[in-house]
């Protein structure tokens, strides 16, 4: 099944999961998965490892898992800018044997250990290369406030529409902290003539280290009412994450009441957090 034809439905909602560190053992994700399944997400979409470190390692095989064992669409990250044509045309094969045909298809952060191989500069020439492949539904990464790497907004969505008419089918959003960013975001891709579902991607914030990390790292912006909250429990962990979920759940009402496409929630990992959002926005999703 292709992940495109979720989106007939009033609102999707999917999780992300990443494979584990090779110093964790690769059951602790199967049992994360079991837990996950229990919340009925529309599909589960796998990462190219954790922070890079385990690059493609384990992504195919939870993938394969995730139809094979739980009945739930996966969907595969694919990064580029550090592969060659032929190491995506391997792992495209190793996908389609194993019945994943639906793939997020990034450029992938720069490493300056790494020097990148020059067969893919952009997300839009590894696009228009899975076209030629064979038969996948493809996802695409975008930016609600810029990619941080663009010259302005309007820079990021005229590229963002290449890829799209590439042959990306739906997107889904880096996260963004305030929704207003999403909507104008939604209001430039309109204009642009972008006409594909455009999920939002939501991570909650439940240590003051890691959000702070990911903003720096996708280039959001802080809302000065979550600058507060994170002074505020700064010594006080639990107290911050309460709030954090707090905050990310009043983030995913207001986007449904706003007609969103659909919700893809990072989970880090962690079915709690996941198990908690679910239940607190209960039949808010229409689905």
């Amino acid at each position: 099944m292709k992940a495109i034809d979720l989106f007939s439905k009033k609102c999707v909602l999917s999780f992300e999961v990443f494979p584990p560190k090779p110093t964790t053992p690769i059951d602790k994700i199967y049992d994360t998965l079991e837990e996950l399944k229990t919340l009925s997400p529309d599909f589960i979409s796998v990462t190219y490892g954790a922070g890079g470190s385990t690059p493609g390692a384990s992504t195919c095989e939870i993938c394969a898992t995730v139809q094979k064992q739980h009945s739930i669409l996966s969907m595969a990250h694919l990064p580029c800018i550090n592969d060659t044509k032929e190491g995506v045309r391997e792992k495209l094969r190793q996908l389609k044997e194993n019945g994943v045909e639906n793939i997020l298809a990034l450029r992938g952060d720069r490493n300056p250990d790494l020097e990148p191989k020059h067969d893919f500069r952009y997300a839009t020439e590894l696009v228009s290369f899975i076209r030629e492949q064979g038969d996948f539904d493809i996802c695409g990464a975008c930016y609600p406030e810029g990619h941080p790497e663009a010259a302005d907004p309007f820079d990021d969505v005229r590229h963002l529409k290449e890829k799209v008419d590439a042959g990306v089918s739906h997107l889904i959003t880096q996260l963004f902290l305030e929704n207003r960013s999403f909507y104008r975001f939604r209001e430039l891709t309109a204009v642009a003539g972008i006409n594909v579902p455009i999920e939002a991607g939501i991570m909650p914030v439940t240590s003051k280290k890691s959000i702070e990390r990911m903003v720096t790292m996708c280039g959001a912006g802080m809302p000065a009412r979550l600058s507060r909250l994170l002074a505020r429990y700064a010594d006080d962990p639990a107290s911050l994450k309460a709030a954090g979920l707090e905050y990310a759940i009043e983030q995913i009402l207001d986007l449904l009441k706003n007609g969103v496409d659909g919700i893809h929630l990072y989970t880090m990992n962690n079915p709690d957090v996941a198990r908690y959002i679910v239940s607190a926005i209960g039949d808010a999703m229409p689905r």
